[in-house]
């Protein structure tokens, strides 16, 4: 069983589910206008009122029994397993838990763990751009309805997600079929892209993350080596 708040309105999902979580049983929050939504080191994510979803789900640490880098990997896998089986169309995972859907970022991901009472929890947000259709301001984003032509009611999308997300978060799976499933899965593994690492330009060949949050890249000037997060972008 889990408790599940359904918001018409507020600042962000990551702040509202704090009062819910509770070691007993997990919690969800969502909304579909969220208005100061947070992502991952210091990004923000905004919405357009009633065209996408914010959604957060709160767990006792004591249920989660893979690392946080690995549990960041495994919450991208199964939103991006969710979204290959409602478009039928190329998703992946573009490093570290951005879901690309045919070419565009639907979704970002923020999970933070915080102490409350004593007691260890992890909140993981997922905000998936949905309906909306207006990407002017950002050329690398779109939504499932831009970039698959699939037109769902929202809150149907909303329970279907809910659904299929806490089946799967409660069933983590052993560590080294999460790194499989999601280096199966990785943006751009292994063709050529190009990077931008100190204002310069390469190109290089994405061969794989590992298990402690490192992504490797066999860099045209420098050879094989290892990134984390906001060391180097790909430009797509």
């Amino acid at each position: 069983m889990r408790r599940i708040l359904h918001l018409a309105n507020c600042f962000s999902t990551q702040d509202e589910i704090l009062p819910l979580l509770n070691e007993d049983e997990p919690a969800v929050v969502f909304t579909f206008n969220q208005m100061q939504g947070r992502g991952q080191y210091g990004n923000t994510w905004k919405v357009i009122p009633d065209q996408n979803l914010a959604y957060s789900f709160g767990i006792s640490a004591s249920e989660i029994h893979v690392s946080a880098v690995l549990l960041n990997y495994y919450t991208a896998i199964i939103v991006r397993d969710f979204l290959d089986n409602l478009t039928r169309s190329d998703v992946k995972i573009k490093w570290p838990n951005d879901i690309i859907l045919n070419g565009k970022k639907v979704c970002g991901m923020l999970i933070e763990k915080k102490r409350i009472d004593a007691a260890d929890y992890f909140i993981i947000g997922i905000g998936i751009n949905v309906l909306q259709t207006d990407f002017s301001q950002l050329p690398k984003a779109g939504s499932v309805k831009s970039m698959s032509s699939i037109d769902v009611d929202l809150m149907d999308f909303t329970n279907r997600f809910d659904a299929y997300f806490t089946s799967k978060i409660t069933a983590i799976p052993k560590d080294d079929m999460i790194m499989e499933m999601y280096n199966v899965q990785l943006f751009r593994k292994s063709e050529i892209s190009v990077f931008q690492k100190n204002n310069l330009r390469q190109n290089g060949i994405i061969k794989k993350a590992d298990e402690e949050g490192f992504l490797w890249i066999d860099l045209e000037q420098e050879g094989l080596r290892k990134f984390f997060h906001k060391q180097i972008e790909l430009l797509y």
